[in-house]
């Protein structure tokens, strides 16, 4: 009955997020329109931010809440894996001709994007260095000042972006009601929270039950749910023929996620523990998943259909090696 029980919240639980989600998709794209923000910027920080707030809302839920950061930070990589596998396939296969993209994309938020990665594991590897932990030689205390460096480098490039606005603002869209939309945001906002309460709680019952460890869930189940925002922004703005406010947002969406969800649950809770050999393994499909898809966009500044299911195999290689780890096959996630 428990197990039942734990079934019936994750799926209800999921639905509430994704009501949420188009709540605040819809809100934040209207905003977008009305302060006049170009094309990119849009995808890269408005949309990018709001379908990404169910990853934030997990990291602090999984370790302020449920003291279980492995679970929150497998999330965040685990949506960063799907994101930039799964959604520019999915939003290529979903259009009509092939997911165009520019240089600004392919080079600026690209780069930016494994500056993030790399950021990232620096700030892990001195976790581990500076602050050891008495119990394994491979653990840390991940604590407020390393969290801001990634925060302070979300700062740049908001920065950057803002750059971006002043020089390309685009006609701002005046009919719209500024105060509605900022309240729906602002409800939407809470909807998703609670959604992902429900299913963090869920998922714990799901690591008790069948004794899979949290790592695996967060990389797969909350991944992909957390990801469902992100997922429907990109795959509409590629049927409409906005390849580069498609891409920009998963690529917005992974720099947010990196740089923000991540450290959010740390700076709430002050301090956590980094088990670094589970985290450089997670880090390095992530580093191999992003070559991968640089290389692809890169060619022609477009992905093709073809293109796109080399990136879905790519991803069922990943899902398929999470479940020889968890099989005990494979033992690099120690």
């Amino acid at each position: 009955m428990s197990l039942l029980w734990s079934l019936v919240v994750a799926v209800a639980s999921t639905a509430v997020i994704w009501k949420g989600s188009l709540w605040l998709e819809e809100a934040a794209e209207k905003l977008a329109a009305y302060y006049g923000l170009p094309a990119i910027v849009q995808g890269a920080v408005v949309a990018a931010v709001g379908s990404s707030f169910p990853e934030l809302s997990s990291t602090v839920i999984a370790t302020f809440v449920h003291g279980d950061f492995e679970l929150g930070a497998a999330a965040i990589i685990g949506s960063a894996v799907f994101n930039i596998l799964v959604i520019p396939a999915l939003s290529t296969l979903a259009g009509t001709e092939n997911l165009e993209a520019d240089r600004a994309v392919v080079f600026k938020e690209t780069q930016f994007y494994m500056v993030a990665v790399a950021a990232t594991l620096v700030v892990f590897s001195f976790a581990v260095i500076y602050f050891p932990s008495p119990d394994s030689a491979l653990s840390g205390t991940l604590n407020r000042p390393l969290a801001l460096l990634l925060v302070a480098l979300y700062v740049l490039y908001i920065f950057i972006q803002y750059l971006d606005t002043r020089d390309l603002r685009e006609v701002r869209v005046t009919d719209a009601n500024p105060g509605r939309l900022w309240a729906t945001l602002a409800v939407s906002l809470v909807v998703i929270v609670v959604g992902v309460e429900g299913l963090v709680t869920a998922v714990l019952d799901f690591e008790e039950t069948f004794g899979i460890p949290s790592f695996f869930w967060g990389l797969t189940v909350v991944a992909v749910v957390t990801s469902l925002p992100d997922t429907f922004v990109s795959v509409r703005s590629s049927q409409k023929g906005e390849g580069v406010t498609s891409l920009a947002n998963v690529l917005g969406s992974n720099v947010f996620d990196l740089l923000v969800a991540l450290p959010a649950g740390v700076l709430v809770a002050g301090a956590t523990t980094v088990n670094f050999a589970v985290a450089v393994p997670m880090m390095a499909a992530l580093v191999a998943a992003t070559v991968l898809f640089f290389a692809l966009a890169r060619t022609d500044l477009e992905l093709t259909s073809g293109e796109a299911y080399g990136l879905l195999a790519a991803y069922g290689a990943f899902v398929g090696w999470l479940l020889l780890e968890t099989a005990g096959v494979t033992n690099l996630l120690a």
